[in-house]
């Protein structure tokens, strides 16, 4: 493909394509619909029906968008990557030159079974001649032992950064800056560019958002929680506003570390536990958001044939999804023990002894060499399953422990 085609595909990608898409993307984000892709073709239908305001305004956004990319290039590039493997395909498709598609790298091109996946077209970065990685050093902010541990245990209770491993993580530790913020303090306002993620050591936040032109709370923040991470997996405006309920003590990690040393790893994590969760029959009538919170706060751990996940009698403080191997379930008696039920990959058990707030019925022991479930805690439990415990408690009947 010729210099100045290339020059021009990429002209019209960042000029026109990014900003539709971006505010496409914003809209379903602040939304949340139950069905993202009916969403979507509706919001371009309503925009199709006004495209000549919308070219005036497109300007004007472009003239923005130009001198920001010249502010912020490193922003743009995570942004305009992914998106210009969809809409190159997309504009050369109409045109002769087809046949020049073999210069375009292989992680260009976007498998089929990734099709409709908005997450990943939006979040993953591409990069090539016209947008080369660059060289990256991490901030580094010097703590204290004390800092080291805190942050430490901090890290180990949120979900983005149990996909790392020890060397990626110890690089996080030292790049993370402490921020302390009063009661009332406003962290993050909602429609500004997001530059940083927080992650909670104490105190809480409340998640404001403007409906109906009132700032209704829309989720609370507790130690071990994050916020702000959003506009850095999305490239997107901030959802939300921020406040500190009471004294906080949070860790900020900039955007640049992120995408280099975090990104990768937790979007593949939250795909992979979001696939898992589309085998579990409890959820299917929960919507994919929904879903990709759940998925977030799920803990990933390992059994060998023989082990007991859970022991009856025992207080129950987990709900467990089975992802890999094969498990039963059994009761003591003055008997001896029976096998009750025989549980595989997508089933789910632990529930009962949650919503009831008793021991467990019965003990679930390992009958395959290995086995992973993934585990919700108590809390999280409540908060993400609560509108389920209706149909959870229809299950009764059916013996799961």
């Amino acid at each position: 493909m010729d210099c100045p085609l290339r020059k021009k595909k990429k002209k019209y990608i960042l000029d026109v394509l990014d900003p539709i898409l971006e505010e496409m993307v914003s809209d379903v984000l602040t939304e949340m619909p139950p069905m993202p892709l009916d969403y979507m073709i509706g919001w371009l239908r309503k925009r199709s029906g006004t495209a000549s305001a919308l070219r005036v305004s497109m300007k004007q956004k472009n003239a923005a968008l130009k001198q920001e990319l010249c502010q912020a290039n490193n922003f743009m590039q995570e942004a305009g990557g992914a998106i210009a493997v969809e809409a190159t395909a997309a504009v050369e498709s109409d045109e002769s030159e087809d046949d020049a598609m073999d210069e375009i790298p292989d992680i260009f091109k976007k498998p089929e079974s990734q099709m409709g996946k908005a997450r990943q077209s939006v979040s993953a970065e591409a990069y090539g001649q016209w947008n080369q990685k660059k060289a990256f050093t991490p901030p580094s902010y010097p703590k204290t032992d004390e800092q080291k541990a805190r942050l430490g245990t901090t890290l180990q209770q949120a979900f983005l950064f149990q996909a790392l491993d020890e060397v990626d993580l110890d690089t996080v530790l030292v790049a993370m800056q402490e921020c302390k913020f009063a009661s009332g303090d406003r962290v993050i306002t909602e429609g500004d560019d997001g530059g940083e993620l927080y992650v909670i050591e104490s105190g809480s936040f409340e998640c404001k958002k403007t409906i109906d032109g009132e700032d209704k709370v829309v989720k609370t923040c507790e130690p071990g929680d994050l916020f702000g991470e959003l506009s850095l997996l999305y490239n997107c405006p901030r959802a939300a506003s921020v406040y500190a309920k009471d004294e906080c003590i949070t860790w900020k990690l900039d955007r640049e570390t992120f995408n280099h040393i975090v990104k990768d790893a937790a979007v593949k994590r939250r795909n992979k536990y979001e696939t898992v969760l589309g085998t579990v029959s409890l959820l299917t009538s929960v919507g994919r958001y929904e879903k990709s919170q759940i998925a977030d706060a799920l803990v990933q751990e390992t059994f060998r044939k023989g082990e007991f996940i859970v022991k009856m009698d025992e207080p129950g403080d987990k709900f467990y999804i089975i992802e890999e191997g094969r498990m039963y379930a059994e009761k003591s008696g003055p008997e001896g023990s029976r096998r009750v039920l025989d549980y595989k990959a997508g089933d789910y058990f632990g529930e009962l002894a949650l919503l009831k707030n008793q021991p467990r019925a019965a003990s679930v022991v390992v009958e395959s060499d290995t086995a992973k479930v993934l585990s919700l805690g108590r809390q999280s439990f409540n908060k993400m399953l609560g509108p389920l415990q209706d149909l959870l408690k229809k299950n009764e009947g059916t013996y799961i422990p």
